[in-house]
């Protein structure tokens, strides 16, 4: 594909910007509707009869996972190339720190699969009631969310790294630079607050503050590439 040849070019930043909006789309599919659609916190059988009345929109998250997580994959490949210039070493670390954000999504799904056979019985456990099946079924779910907490921090630290090559390059406006590492901290505050400290209001209100600064740079970042491109590079 000649468009990927120049990570310099329109037509490459381009392609960037739309895989970044299909991620936006994909991701909020995935990871916000659905789940507030089915789960019912704290009821494992609530949630399951819910997955089998409404197993069509069950299968579409599952398919907006993958959508996500390919998108991604080509996202960290092309964001690297197109700061390479800027810094080498630390458009690399960026990359690999969004890789390591997929490849934790991607381990959740284990779990998720995992609850789904328990709850639909077919798992061979002979030995269990159906009231040990769903707790067991529950708990796989907690896990699954659980993966949440870890992949927030590779994808803290890929912000933080993204947002500074962003200033520095003089491609892009500053302004989503800075949107980019301060919001981006919200995913630390957000596992932190979910993980040990459930019921600080405050720093959920902090941490809903950041998350939204940093879905604005995001979505900005991402129209701007689609839309504008990179601007002229200094010499």
């Amino acid at each position: 594909m000649r468009v990927l040849d120049n990570p310099s070019s329109r037509a490459y930043a381009r392609v960037t910007g739309l895989l970044y909006l299909i991620i936006a789309l994909a991701g909020g599919f995935a990871i916000l509707y659905v789940p507030s659609t089915l789960n019912v916190p704290g009821d494992p059988a609530a949630t399951f009869a819910n997955i089998t009345a409404q197993r069509g929109l069950f299968h579409a998250g599952l398919v907006g996972d993958v959508v996500m997580m390919m998108a991604e994959v080509l996202v960290c490949v092309m964001l690297y190339f197109i700061f390479k210039p800027v810094n080498e070493t630390l458009s690399l670390a960026a990359s690999f720190a969004r890789l390591m954000m997929v490849a934790v999504m991607a381990a959740m799904l284990f779990f998720h699969a995992g609850a789904l056979a328990l709850a639909d019985g077919t798992v061979p456990l002979g030995s269990f009631s159906e009231l040990q099946r769903l707790e067991l079924a529950g708990l796989m779910r907690h896990i699954h969310d659980a993966g949440v907490w870890i992949w927030q921090l590779f994808f803290c630290l890929h912000l933080l790294l993204l947002g500074g090559l962003v200033i520095r390059s003089g491609l892009f406006p500053r302004v989503f630079g800075v949107g980019l590492m301060v919001g981006g901290v919200g995913y630390l505050v957000d596992s932190v607050q979910m993980f040990a400290l459930p019921h600080a209001t405050t720093l959920a209100a902090v941490k809903l503050a950041l998350l939204g600064i940093v879905s604005l740079s995001e979505i900005g970042f991402a129209l701007w590439l689609l839309i504008r491109g990179p601007r002229a590079a200094k010499a």
